[in-house]
Order: structure tokens, then C-alpha cells, then sequence
């Protein structure tokens, strides 16, 4: 199993496969992102298509680590953060896909669009990217169970995600952070056609919010 694993340096973002290090392609190319201590940040509210294109080969087994932490922005109802995977494309601009890939996407939104197949609150959502254009909701997780913790208190600290995927049989899994045993997640398979998974990009990209992020140790 490969584990993908975001180091964030003040010169940079780079990744892990295995124990080797090395600095990939990596750039920011919408949204207001600096780094500082350690974590990268993402600093426009108003954002709705910041993201950062991370060059990362990927297929067969991987598992992505990584912690996130709120730092404002979600006042007005509305924000969401999420990782495109096994991307085979990026443009360096702002999009609403990203080639073909999988978008594995948390939101929180007070009032969704109507139709949009969102529910209001917390929610996770998957989507398959056919271009940078042209995306395709696919699942939809009501995550309302959670809301309760989304205190002040809590939304101070940084929230862990594991995210594993087989791109041999199109498994995929998104473990569950408030279980330190991390024996739930929730799972889907992607459809086999698109089998097996191949990539050589990841984005990382969030929708009307500020956070930042850092390499789960």
C-alpha cells in the first residue's frame, strides 16, 4: 500500500510515497494560500473555487493522511473543503472539476440549493469529475449526527482524515475521526468501468471558508 502524506514546508507542499521525500510539482492556483508554522492556510472567505494542484502519482492501494483545522469564514451558513483524487488533469485556474477523478467533498451548508440533492447541515458528498467543467454528484451522507460538534471549543483544534483507496477494485473508504480506534468509516465502490484507477494528481481544494492543513504524523 502506497500512503500519500502532505508535508508542508515554508518552501513549499511536498509528498511522501513510502519513506522516500521528495518535492513534487505543487501550485496554488486560486484562493489566498500561505504557510506559516507548518500548516498551509487558505485565507479568502470568499473563495469558491480555492485549490491547490498537488502532482502525486497514484494507482493501486493508497491511503491519505491529513488534518484539517477551521480558521473561520463559515458565518454565513456555508462552507466545504475536499481532495480530487486519482486525477488524471489539472488546470491552473479556477474550475469546478478536474479532469477525470473522484471528489470526495465535506460540506456544510444551512441552505442548499434546492434540487441539489444536499441536505441542510453537515453532509459528505461524492462526486465523479469528467472534466473541469462537468461533475456529477453520485453520494450524498447526511453527517447531522456531528453537528453537535461543531463548537467553538472543537473547531479550535484539528480534525484527522484517513482516506483509503483500492484503485485495483475501486474500493474506497473515509474513516470516521471521531473513532480513535478507527474501526468505522464509511465506504462505496467506484464504478468498474472506470477501473483500475490511475492518477498523477491530487487537489486540495475548499468552497467559502478559511481553513488550514497539516500531514497527519
Amino acid at each position: 500500500m502506497k500512503r500519500l502524506v502532505f508535508f508542508l514546508f515554508m518552501m513549499g507542499v511536498a509528498a511522501s510515497l513510502f519513506a522516500q521525500v521528495q518535492l513534487p510539482e505543487h501550485r496554488f492556483v486560486s484562493g489566498n494560500w500561505s504557510i506559516i508554522d507548518g500548516r498551509v492556510y487558505q485565507n479568502d472567505p470568499n473563495s469558491r473555487l480555492a485549490k491547490v494542484n498537488i502532482r502525486a502519482s497514484q494507482s493501486g492501494s493508497m491511503l491519505y493522511d491529513f488534518n484539517a483545522r477551521y480558521e473561520g469564514g463559515a458565518e454565513d451558513g456555508h462552507g466545504g473543503f475536499g481532495l480530487h483524487i486519482f486525477a488524471d488533469s489539472v488546470v491552473d485556474g479556477p474550475s469546478w472539476g478536474s479532469g477525470n477523478s473522484y471528489l470526495l467533498w465535506l460540506n456544510y451548508d444551512e441552505n442548499p440549493a434546492r434540487n441539489s440533492g444536499i441536505q441542510p447541515g453537515l453532509s459528505g458528498q461524492v462526486y465523479r469529475s469528467y472534466s473541469h467543467t462537468r461533475m456529477e454528484l453520485l453520494h450524498t451522507v447526511d453527517l447531522s449526527q456531528y453537528t453537535d460538534l461543531l463548537t467553538q471549543d472543537n473547531l479550535a483544534y484539528p480534525v484527522s482524515f484517513r482516506i483509503w483507496v483500492n484503485g485495483d477494485t475501486g474500493e474506497v473508504r473515509v474513516y470516521d475521526p471521531t473513532d480513535p480506534y478507527l474501526s468505522t468509516y464509511y465506504y462505496f465502490n467506484v464504478d468498474k468501468k472506470d477501473l483500475p484507477l490511475k492518477g498523477n494528481w491530487v487537489v486540495l481544494r475548499a468552497n467559502g471558508i478559511k481553513l488550514s492543513f497539516a500531514p497527519e504524523q
